[in-house]
Order: structure tokens, then sequence, then C-alpha cells
């Protein structure tokens, strides 16, 4: 048998192993366990989805569509941008349905990047942009977002200085997955005007923007910039509508990276499945009450997390405008995902651990309040109990 001396690729190397599928992999092996590890709400996909998508199916949706994806389904998410954040998209040319959000990020980030080049990521953010410029042999620069008297902000004075002659891409999340923040219309302003002052591509993870506590959909930077600006927006129907095993998303681009994202797309899933897309047609068209019931519950469990936490000492929960998480900070914790596994260890609860996020990440713990209250609740009271024994200057239980 011949050695195994043939490296893989140095780029695949630099990736990461997921910190959060860490902690899962241990969490699926103990019996008993409440999971709040994961992005994900425990409500089912609504019937009247299920219902599109099997009638797709009877109606022959079974075979190769459109790279871009099915022209009703674009359709449909340009009247969806219209009605929401009244602003006009084209729908044969601006529009690109993918096989899931991670997929659109992916040609976002691979339509912006070379090797060697720089991407700038404001953090603690979800890891998966920063592993992806890494599988481009890219080199992501994290810029932790400031936290100043129990908010979010973002540091330009950080972005100004890490720009580098290699820097191409400037990318963000709004609503934020970890934190709950969302990009302010002043916010939006500055990164737009630092991407186009310093020729970045400026791409926006828009994909909580329904889940938004202050309106009915968080700000798009699509109302901001112009069709000719170098924007991308990434967007799927995972959190929305409760498709996260659907992999259906899309993608929003400038007319020239919108043909690029589509012919890319042929090299890498063709398109998005074909019920799939019928189904997100559906979602579209008959989702609202849907989201309204959906927000009022996630309202109700936010402010569950808040009541038991509340009263813990070392303890500082920033209130999220929108996402489903809570981030709270907790003093002198240390090694975030050491306290994440004696927690699962001694209390059977699962939490991602603030590391997992990037830079300004440590010292934090992200929880999933999307859980159904039957989870939520005692994972809750169990957390609370654990914190109160915990020892922040041992790093140990008390």
């Amino acid at each position: 048998m011949l050695p195994l001396n043939t490296p893989l690729a140095s780029s695949v190397l630099a990736v990461p192993h997921s910190r959060i599928r860490e902690l899962a992999d241990l969490a699926f092996t103990l019996p008993g366990v409440l999971r709040l590890h994961f992005g994900e709400s425990s409500i089912s996909t609504p019937e009247f989805i299920k219902a599109a998508a099997i009638q797709a199916l009877k109606d022959g949706y079974t075979f190769y569509t459109e790279n871009a994806g099915l022209p009703s389904l674009r359709v449909a998410l340009a009247q969806k941008y219209w009605e929401l954040h009244q602003v006009t998209l084209d729908p044969g040319a601006e529009i690109v349905v993918t096989a899931s959000g991670v997929q659109a990020l992916h040609l976002a980030i691979r339509l912006a990047l070379d090797p060697g080049d720089e991407a700038l990521l404001l953090t603690p953010a979800w890891p998966n942009a920063s592993s992806i410029v890494r599988m481009y042999s890219g080199l992501p620069i994290e810029i932790p977002l400031i936290f100043f008297e129990s908010k979010y902000g973002i540091n330009f004075d950080r972005l100004e200085s890490a720009v580098t002659s290699r820097t191409r891409l400037l990318v963000y999340t709004s609503p934020s997955n970890p934190l709950g923040w969302v990009a302010s219309s002043t916010d939006q302003d500055q990164l737009l005007e630092f991407a186009r002052r310093h020729l970045l591509w400026l791409l926006a993870d828009e994909v909580y923007e329904r889940i938004f506590f202050r309106g009915r959909v968080a700000p798009s930077i699509l109302r901001k910039c112009t069709r000719e600006d170098a924007v991308l927006v990434v967007q799927s129907f995972s959190k929305s509508y409760c498709m996260t095993g659907w992999r259906l998303g899309w993608l929003v681009a400038r007319v020239d990276a919108a043909r690029k994202a589509a012919q890319l797309n042929e090299f890498v899933v063709s398109h998005a499945p074909s019920m799939s897309q019928k189904a997100g047609e559906a979602a579209l068209l008959h989702g609202e009450p849907e989201i309204r019931s959906m927000l009022q519950r996630y309202s109700e469990q936010l402010a569950l997390c808040k009541e038991v936490l509340a009263p813990v000492r070392n303890v500082v929960a920033p209130e999220p405008d929108g996402a489903f998480y809570l981030f709270p900070k907790i003093e002198s914790l240390g090694d975030s995902f050491a306290f994440c596994k004696e927690l699962l260890l001694q209390e059977k609860v699962s939490l991602a651990p603030g590391c997992a996020f990037g830079n300004g990440g440590e010292g934090s713990v992200r929880i999933c309040f999307a859980a159904d209250r039957g989870i939520l609740e005692p994972a809750l009271m169990r957390l609370a109990a654990f914190l109160e024994r915990w020892n922040p200057q041992e790093e140990k239980l008390s």
C-alpha cells in the first residue's frame, strides 16, 4: 500500500473546524441534552409550503431549471423587495436563486476575491464567511464591533487602518448572528461610503431581515445603494420561513456580478432544487401571517430569556434588535468553549461558545431562543443555576 504522502490543498487545511459543530458533536453523544447551540427554529415548515412542494412534484418540477432559478421565483422575489423596501430590482438580471444562503455566500465571496486578496469582516459573526474566504485562498481580517453602554457599534477607525492594497471585500451581517445587532441608517451610509472610497465590494448578509423586533423588516442596504454599486446581498428562506432543510436562498447583485454568479452556479450545483423553488414562491406569496405569528413567539421567548438571566450576577445581555439570539457577556469568563463544554457535561445544556464567532466573541455565549419553550425554559433555568455556581476568578464551579 502506498503511503499517504500526497498533501491536501493548503487553502482547505487553513479552514478551522467549527467550534459550534465540535460542541454539537459531543452533545449528540449524550442523552437528554437541551440543545440551543444551532441557529434553527423548532417551528416546522408551514403546511402550505409543504403542500406547494408536493404539488410541484405532481406538476413535474423534477427537472433542471435555469442556472439563475425559475423566472417565476425571481419575479416573486423582486415583488417582495418592492413590498418590503420599495426597491425596484430586475428579476431577470439582478437576482440569482441559490441552493441555500451558504451557497449564495460562496458565490458572493468568489465573485470578489482572487487568491491572496483580503476581506474585512465585522465580528463577532457566523464563522462561515471567514472560512469561505480561506477556502478561496483569501485572508480574512476580523474587525470586532465596539461594545459600549450595552450596545454594539462599528469601529470605523479600525476598518480604515486595516485596508491594504490587497483588500477587496467588506462583509457584515445585519441583523447579526450572534449579536442581534442591526445596522442603522447611519451605519449603512458610512459602510457604503467606505466601500466606494476604497473600491471594495460590500457584502451584506441579510438572512435575518424578517426577524426584526423594531418593525416589519430590518432595513436593507439595497435601499441606500444604486444599481451600479459594488454591493452583494445574501439571503435565504431558512430563517424567515422555517425552511432550513430545503436549502434555498438567493443573491442580489449588480448586473455583471449576477450574470457571472448564474454562470458559476452551473459549476457548483447547477441550480437550486426545482420543487424547493416552487415552495419558495408559495412562502413569499402567503407567508406574512406565519411571520407575524413567529415574531410574536420569538418576542415572548426573548422576554423569558431576559427575565431568567436578569438577576444572575456577572452577566450582561445586550438587547437584540433582530435575529433569534441572545449573546450575554459573562464577567471573567475566560475560555468560552471550556465553559460551554462544562455546562453541557454538568447540566445537559448546549450553547454555542463565543469564541466560535471570531474577534470580539470570547467572553460570551450564544443562546438560540428560537427553540421550543419546553426546551428553552428548563435550559435557561439550568444555565442560571450553573452561572450562580460559577466562580469567574477560578473559572470553575465553586
